[in-house]
């Protein structure tokens, strides 16, 4: 009986031998495959990781209000938008204008072609007599149009 275990065990032993070389030659073999594999995976763990982290931090800041938003809303002046005869969608670019955005940013926000834009844009500085941007902002300011 003794001997029956002894030969089953060595026996044994010689077969996870056999089956560990054959695990290194087919490792070493396609260890260029199982390195890319595993960095592939990695990589596309930690894309979901930031991923979700940085959906939280979007979702979260979707959620808290806006930190300038106050109770009281501040209009502009009605009168010098009556003198001046400025449009409520002129009046829009002219605010967009102040928060410092391109003709371009401008039409996407408010959904409009670029040459309306450059047309509000127009009729804003000839209304208002100024020749650029920061004229126009700084004379707006100046007549209580821009709060």
């Amino acid at each position: 009986m003794r001997q029956i275990l002894l030969y089953g065990l060595i026996l044994g032993l010689l077969l996870a031998f056999m089956q560990f070389i054959q695990y290194r030659l087919v490792f070493i073999q396609h260890a260029e495959s199982v390195y890319t594999g595993l960095v592939a995976v990695v990589c596309c763990i930690a894309g979901i990781w930031a991923g979700h982290k940085i959906a939280g931090k979007w979702n979260r800041q979707a959620e808290e209000p806006a930190p300038f938003m106050s109770a009281t809303v501040l209009v502009p002046d009605e009168k010098a938008l009556a003198e001046l005869n400025i449009t409520p969608r002129e009046l829009e670019v002219l605010q967009l204008i102040a928060q410092g955005l391109s003709n371009q940013e401008i039409a996407g926000r408010l959904f409009l072609s670029l040459n309306t834009v450059k047309t509000h844009t127009s009729n804003v500085f000839s209304k208002l007599d100024v020749q650029r941007r920061t004229q126009a902002i700084q004379k707006a300011k100046e007549m209580g149009l821009l709060v």
